[in-house]
């Protein structure tokens, strides 16, 4: 393995196309595809780099494509072996840094798929001893792009690379759950008031809210688990619209397989591969899953901050950990500020699903153009929600302690809890007690007895949390939900992107 050459600083080389010629830096691996997308589409000043795990994708479908054009023999084996070797160099992480076209283009991808075609080509040349711009030697469409089309690259990668990521969201959403599972576990003696409408209801245990929170979470893992069918079928050897045109017939089957060999995925061929190549809905069916996911951990952020809301005017059930000082002007005051940024994680995945609906609606005829958009909007939601789930977790979830001394003042004064005495002091009674306790701010249980309704021992037990709550061995611990990760379409996940 050659290290990557060394140039003066300002030296360049002269590139060309069907437009005509540029000056490209000489050290750039690059080239003037890539050139004419930076000089054209200086939006988002983010680059493709951001999302490794789309560069790995594209990388392995370029490797793939090598190893396909080589067995059905319209590619040499020199220049594949090539080709294959500069892949596997950008897969283990080198040269990601080359890739700088911008997250938001036009061209329905073209410019990334040509950034990819130059840098995997010049690395190649660099692998064979040769000067990199050398194209008559290896070329960047001719050799590396062949058999191949923006068209179906570039949807297949961003399926592979959805597929990554997401085991790194159900990785931090199953340690979520399991968190909240834990805290179940812990305040499972721990009686509540709960609460309808935001006002109060019958008891429960804290034990059981958190449960409830740890459910949630699972179904919402079940349901992304679910999706990843919609990310294996795939257009390659569809080429420019569906028809295969410049591909070998044998190419679609090879390359899918060699894909698959590749990244460990189980993906297949679309049979329809002109529908496959014009329709985003996919996608859309994807997205809609994940803004489901973000809006149900949003709500629990919402339950956190309203359980902890005070300490003193507010309801003060439970305590967040303090993690910074919450006001510059307010002495002491901390806020529930990992709840709210999972919030604001929330709110963009919401945002992010309109765009992937909008890009998927806007397509015509036999392509979809605005998919570079889905692939940002995807990818930054998946992003973003294995981050939030990791620091709920880490930095509230894992710390959050029970108020217990006011929880058992605010239930001992609740009539929510007269409701399970009805069946042995009837309605009329119960309504009654009900609404001296309210006027006096008396223990409930204390006025049963004092009526002479029921013994001590009696509303005892009647009122024990296990009866209360609805759990009548609560001495037996509410499980843990333990689902394996699963290994989602047989790949086995490149999760190193965090942004």
């Amino acid at each position: 393995m050659q290290d990557r050459t060394t140039t003066t600083p300002g030296q360049t080389r002269t590139e060309s196309d069907s437009l005509g010629s540029m000056e490209i830096p000489a050290e750039a691996y690059w080239g003037i595809h890539t050139q004419r997308a930076l000089d054209n589409f200086p939006i988002t000043k983010r680059p493709i780099s951001v999302y490794p795990d789309l560069i790995v994708a594209i990388a392995s479908v370029k490797q793939a494509a090598a190893r396909a054009n080589a067995e059905i023999g319209v590619l040499s084996g020199q220049k594949a072996d090539l080709i294959d070797a500069a892949c596997q160099r950008i897969i283990d992480g080198e040269f990601h840094d080359e890739f700088i076209v911008g997250v938001i283009q036009g061209g329905a991808g073209t410019s990334t798929n040509m950034n990819a075609n130059e840098i995997i080509t010049n690395v190649a040349l660099e692998i064979a001893g040769r000067q990199k711009g050398d194209y008559a030697f290896l070329h960047p469409i001719d050799d590396t792009n062949r058999s191949q089309s923006t068209n179906d690259v570039y949807p297949t990668s961003i399926k592979i690379a959805l597929a990554f990521s997401l085991q790194f969201l159900l990785a931090e959403l199953g340690a979520l759950r399991d968190s909240c599972s834990a805290k179940a576990v812990e305040f499972a003696h721990v009686l509540k008031v709960g609460r309808t409408q935001l006002q109060d209801a019958v008891p429960m245990t804290l034990g059981q809210e958190f449960h409830g929170f740890a459910t949630t979470l699972n179904e919402d893992y079940d349901r992304l688990h679910e999706t990843l069918w919609l990310l294996a079928e795939v257009n390659l050897g569809a080429t420019a619209i569906g028809t295969g045109i410049t591909a070998d017939p044998r190419y679609a089957a090879a390359v899918v397989r060699h894909l698959n060999e590749i990244t460990g995925l189980s993906l297949t061929t679309a049979p329809d591969l002109i529908e496959s190549t014009s329709d985003a809905g996919g996608f859309m069916s994807f997205s809609g899953t994940l803004k489901r996911s973000a809006i149900k951990l949003s709500k629990i952020c919402n339950d956190l901050r309203l359980l902890s809301s005070g300490p003193q005017a507010g309801l003060g059930e439970i305590n967040l950990p303090p993690r910074q000082a919450g006001s510059s002007i307010m002495p002491g005051k901390v806020n529930p500020v990992i709840p709210e940024v999972v919030n604001q994680v929330a709110f963009s995945v919401v945002g992010a699903d309109m765009t992937v609906t909008m890009a998927a609606e806007a397509g015509q005829l036999q392509l979809n153009a605005f998919e570079p958009v889905i692939a940002h909007s995807l990818l930054q939601s998946i992003t973003w929600m294995a981050q939030a789930c990791r620091t709920l977790r880490v930095n509230c979830i894992d710390g959050i302690t029970a108020n217990e001394e006011r929880l058992g003042v605010m239930v001992g004064a609740s009539v929510g809890v007269i409701t399970a005495l009805t069946p042995f002091i009837g309605y009329q009674s119960a309504a009654a007690l009900a609404k001296t306790a309210l006027l006096t701010g008396r223990n409930v249980a204390d006025l049963v007895v004092e009526a002479k309704l029921m013994t001590r021992e009696e509303v005892t037990k009647q009122l024990s949390p296990a009866r209360l709550s609805g759990i009548e061995a609560i001495t037996s611990a509410i499980p843990i939900i333990d689902l394996p990760l699963p290994d989602p379409i047989g790949h086995t996940g490149h999760t190193d992107q965090r942004i």
